[in-house]
């Protein structure tokens, strides 16, 4: 009966551990960007006429050694100009997932362009 036990609290701590991951942030590229102003904003109309926009951002983002590469992505709200963002790339220039970050979790050769 404790064997049981054991193997069911094993699988329900598996189960929960795999839900809490975000798979758009594995095995991906990192680079790091500096907000800028809003590119273009996209609106959709939903089929219950509500409008949705999405803020359309263009602009060079940086490898950790440095390296410049122009980057798109979106976002559903305006996000704050002058803040750092870690973005998580697949394919080179897909952007699965971004997330803020301080200036000091920046790599350094990248903070001074």
């Amino acid at each position: 009966m404790k064997k049981w036990i054991g193997i069911a609290m094993v699988l329900i701590l598996v189960v929960v551990g795999v839900t809490q991951v975000d798979w758009n942030r594995i095995g991906k590229d990192t680079l790091f960007v500096k907000v800028e102003a809003v590119s273009d904003v996209e609106e959709t109309t939903l089929e219950n006429g509500e409008v949705m926009k999405r803020y359309v951002y263009t602009q060079p983002a940086f490898t950790s050694d440095g390296k410049s590469k122009e980057v798109t992505f979106t976002a559903a709200n305006k996000l704050r100009e002058g803040a750092y963002l870690r973005l998580y790339v697949k394919d080179g220039d897909t952007v699965t997932s971004y997330e803020e970050v301080s200036r000091a979790d920046v790599p350094q050769s990248i903070s001074k362009k």
